[in-house]
């Protein structure tokens, strides 16, 4: 079977009327990261670049176009939480990343409880029935492939306390599409959710050997 295909090199551009890159790698976990400064305002900001790179210690990270609050706090304090973006959260998840004026509270403009960590000198979101509290590992300034630096950064951290609604454990087991997570997608607005009807369960290979 053949088929066409539409092929740009994104140097040159893609010659369509939204950039894909977006909506093909995606859906996309948010990043949705509380932060704090040294002066102990507070921030609270979707990353829609996020995700979890490691096991044993939990890794988790999010890249930022450009220095932003979000990234300087936490170079800054060497701390950050991530919360769970949910549907019930949708429009405060959105209405905090609203470019307000540096120093203004993201937490107050959204409507949102600001509730102190156990661990960090950072608000976790109270609403969100996740968080991570986070440590700062590396600040990674991105390069292109001819190692010319980007104005983009990726932000690891070690989460060292995870905190779950209690009501998302089915007989201590996470129950993923219970927490209604929303997912960015490409275009301007698109989101997606996860429901229970569009999972599908796959064996490892190797956990079929015996």
């Amino acid at each position: 079977m053949s088929r066409t295909r539409h092929s740009y090199r994104p140097e040159e551009g893609h010659g369509l009327p939204h950039d894909p890159l977006n909506a093909i790698i995606g859906p996309r976990p948010i990043g949705w990261i509380s932060s704090q400064n040294a002066a102990g305002q507070r921030n609270l900001a979707p990353y829609s670049f996020f995700n979890c790179f490691s096991y044993r210690p939990p890794i988790i990270g999010f890249a930022s176009s450009g220095w932003k609050d979000s990234v300087a706090n936490i170079v800054e304090t060497g701390e950050f939480v991530w919360n769970l973006a949910t549907r019930s959260l949708a429009e405060a998840m959105n209405e905090s990343s609203a470019s307000l004026p540096r120093g203004e509270d993201e937490f107050i403009h959204a409507g949102l409880t600001a509730l102190p960590a156990s661990l960090v000198n950072v608000s976790m979101v109270e609403e969100s029935p996740v968080n991570f509290e986070c440590r700062l590992t590396q600040c990674i300034q991105l390069q292109n492939a001819q190692g010319g630096l980007l104005d983009s950064w990726l932000v690891l951290g070690e989460a060292i306390a995870i905190h779950i609604d209690s009501d998302l454990l089915d007989n201590g087991v996470y129950q993923t599409a219970r927490a209604e997570p929303i997912l960015r997608a490409g275009g301007p607005s698109a989101y997606y959710g996860i429901s229970e009807a569009q999972r599908f369960d796959l064996v490892r290979p190797d956990a079929r050997i015996k």
